[in-house]
């Protein structure tokens, strides 16, 4: 027991939208609250109301619920932790908890917080052109939009096996799509992530 309240946006079973995991059945956890404020940001954290969404008084009543949610096999069970920021409220008891009931636990932060030891899928998304003080992972995920292109190539010094660029969903998504994919083919070792769930409706 962590002996804190974790407090969740929403939990929802569906498919993961982006990077490499894109096409995977997860259980989403959306925690409340973020420690950035993005101009561009299009996601609502704010707030215990979404769907599965509330105040759980510890780590079991969260995993429990997560529990519920998933409707597939135990053996594939996956939890997509993000926000948010999810490293706000995610702690190793929390981890500890997930594993304990066999779940596989992906985690999407924006890198300014270290996560607790034994994350099984690491994707650190920075924002507004910073480094994260999380250098190593599975992916690295930079927002992209036409009016702010960051210094692209210092990332790839750090110790990530995928790195993508994912356009930002807005009023210029025609723009930043259209850039992303020039500086894709331009430079290859950046993947193109698209938000798969804008045109599916998935949450």
């Amino acid at each position: 027991m962590s002996g804190r309240v974790y407090r969740v946006k929403e939990m929802v079973y569906t498919i993961q939208g982006e990077g490499s995991n894109t096409g995977t059945v997860v259980v989403l956890c959306r925690f409340e609250g973020c420690n950035l404020s993005c101009s561009y940001c299009d996601t609502d954290f704010e707030g215990t109301d979404g769907p599965g969404g509330g105040v759980f008084p510890d780590a079991g009543s969260l995993v429990w619920r997560a529990l519920k949610t998933w409707k597939g096999p135990a053996s594939s069970r996956t939890v997509l932790c993000t926000g948010g920021e999810p490293l706000l409220q995610l702690d190793r008891a929390l981890l500890e908890t997930f594993h304990r009931e066999g779940f596989r636990v992906l985690l999407e932060t924006n890198g300014t917080m270290r996560p607790p030891p034994g994350v099984d899928f690491l994707c650190v998304s920075p924002k507004n052109g910073a480094m994260p003080v999380v250098e190593k992972g599975d992916e690295l995920k930079v927002p992209f939009r036409i009016d702010e292109f960051p210094d692209l190539e210092r990332y790839l010094e750090l110790d990530f096996t995928y790195f993508y660029l994912q356009p930002v969903w807005g009023s210029d998504y025609g723009k930043n799509l259209e850039r992303v994919v020039e500086y894709c083919l331009a430079h290859p070792r950046w993947r193109l992530s698209l938000q798969t769930q804008r045109f599916t409706g998935l949450p």
